[in-house]
């Protein structure tokens, strides 16, 4: 940890020695809160800066970062793969994704560097912050985007809360008044959707009998006496009392252990949500899951600005374009999930994949592959893997699992990343997400490639 702080502190000193700055960062929620950290961080020191969002660092954006010779280049939420090339680009990086010890450089902050997983226990956003914070303790504010940079990478879901260093930023957002955490249920929509849709979207886990069935929810809770209107308006689950709360959390419960299902599973149901203490109550900004994807809905469609000023407080005109951008999100996740069970997944023994062509955004088919693994489609026994056509000949290919295969071994970033460099592609990200992105017409040698890789993994356990 000392060797962390004391890494975070040297890049400090970088940034805070130059004059003018460029930010380089994801286009995910977990890239946007990182950029938007380090852009006010900047703002508030007074320096020359601007920012820019990228699907990832191929070729031409390197190219063209080294012709436009900024002063120094922050990159945040990706870059570490290019730590130990690029010396023309003078640069500091705070990501979070796999990296090899050959890029311990003094301007590289990610945790895998001192022993920590980028994959739950800090996000970028998360490493941005701590350089954020040594820069000035004012900047603890920033904590709160941190918190759901986090929650965007999913980072609670391993133990139903954040933990490791997330778990001292939250800290910092509590001591300073800008983010709550509380025990509550941990299904998506607490604040903005009906109850019966919430128990309709409901995954990780899925609902036996409920999930995906619009009539069997609102059935569920009129049996149990939970009133579904208070004059026109549905009631959500922030509208329910303490007593309705528990008597759906409940009867959900017992669904599961009715359907053989134990308690590791409906343990899941409950766990640790997190609200941003400034903003208001029933808006998509308040809670922190909420709030990711609502940024998700922006930048993975080309929209950066409204994602990055919304991040900055925004809650007018901006706020407005983000909520109609996340309309059109929602309905490309249903459409998205639709076609891809319309196209089939196709099991082979260790991994099983779809290729949606061009009917599934290049940006989002990482969000469908996760949303279909824990759906009660598909068994989550092996990895899934999406495809999504990116243009320029080019494919992308998001491969997600559960938990449960990455405790017997898996590891999808170094997998994906193997699979990808052999036909000429770049991968890489998380032991339980990772991403890549191929020439088309390689993927049938990428996933004999990749099947060989998690086979190795699984079975040398």
């Amino acid at each position: 940890m000392f060797l962390l702080q004391k890494r975070a502190r040297e890049i400090g000193d970088i940034i805070k020695n130059s004059r003018e700055v460029h930010i380089v960062t994801h286009i995910d929620a977990d890239g946007i809160t990182a950029g938007c950290i380090a852009y006010q961080t900047l703002q508030r020191l007074g320096k020359e800066c601007s920012i820019e969002f990228v699907k990832q660092l191929d070729e031409s954006v390197l190219t063209r970062l080294k012709d436009e010779n900024y002063e120094l280049v922050w990159f945040t939420d990706l870059g570490s793969n290019i730590s130990t090339g690029y010396p023309e680009i003078n640069k500091v990086i705070t990501d979070h994704h796999t990296c090899s010890i050959e890029s311990n450089q003094r301007f590289h902050l990610n945790p895998h560097l001192f022993n920590l997983d980028g994959g739950f226990e800090i996000s970028g956003a998360g490493v941005t912050y701590l350089v954020s914070k040594t820069i000035d303790k004012k900047n603890m504010d920033l904590s709160q985007l941190a918190v759901v940079g986090a929650c965007g990478d999913l980072q609670d879901r391993k133990y139903n809360k954040l933990s490791g260093l997330n778990r001292n930023i939250l800290d910092d957002g509590e001591s300073v008044g800008v983010v709550k955490a509380k025990i509550d249920i941990r299904y998506f929509g607490r604040e903005t959707r009906p109850v019966y849709k919430l128990l309709q979207y409901a995954s990780d886990p899925v609902i036996p009998g409920l999930s995906g069935r619009e009539s069997a929810c609102i059935s569920f809770l009129q049996e149990h006496g939970i009133k579904m209107k208070d004059g026109d308006n549905w009631r959500r689950w922030v509208d329910l009392s303490k007593a309705e709360r528990r008597v759906v959390i409940s009867n959900i419960a017992r669904v599961f252990l009715s359907k053989g299902f134990g308690y590791k599973t409906v343990k899941r149901i409950i766990g640790e949500i997190y609200l941003l203490e400034q903003e208001e109550e029933g808006t998509e900004v308040h809670d922190a899951k909420e709030y990711a994807t609502l940024l998700n809905s922006t930048a993975r469609y080309g929209k950066y600005e409204v994602g990055l000023r919304v991040c900055m407080g925004d809650r007018g005109e901006w706020f407005k374009k983000a909520r109609n951008l996340l309309s059109g999100h929602r309905a490309n996740l249903v459409e998205g999930l639709q076609f891809a069970k319309e196209e089939g997944i196709e099991r082979r023994e260790y991994l099983q994949f779809f290729h949606a062509g061009s009917g599934i955004r290049d940006t989002v088919v990482g969000i469908v592959t996760n949303m279909l693994l824990n759906s009660e489609e598909i068994n989550g026994d092996i990895p899934l893997v999406g495809f999504a056509d990116k243009g320029n000949g080019e494919v992308k290919a998001s491969a997600r699992a559960t938990e449960e295969l990455v405790q017997q071994g898996l590891n999808l970033s170094s997998a994906m990343k193997k699979a990808a460099s052999v036909v000429d592609g770049i991968g890489g990200g998380h032991s339980i997400a990772a991403g890549a992105t191929i020439p088309k017409g390689k993927e049938e040698e990428f996933l004999a490639i990749l099947e060989q890789e998690i086979k190795n993994q699984l079975v040398s356990i």
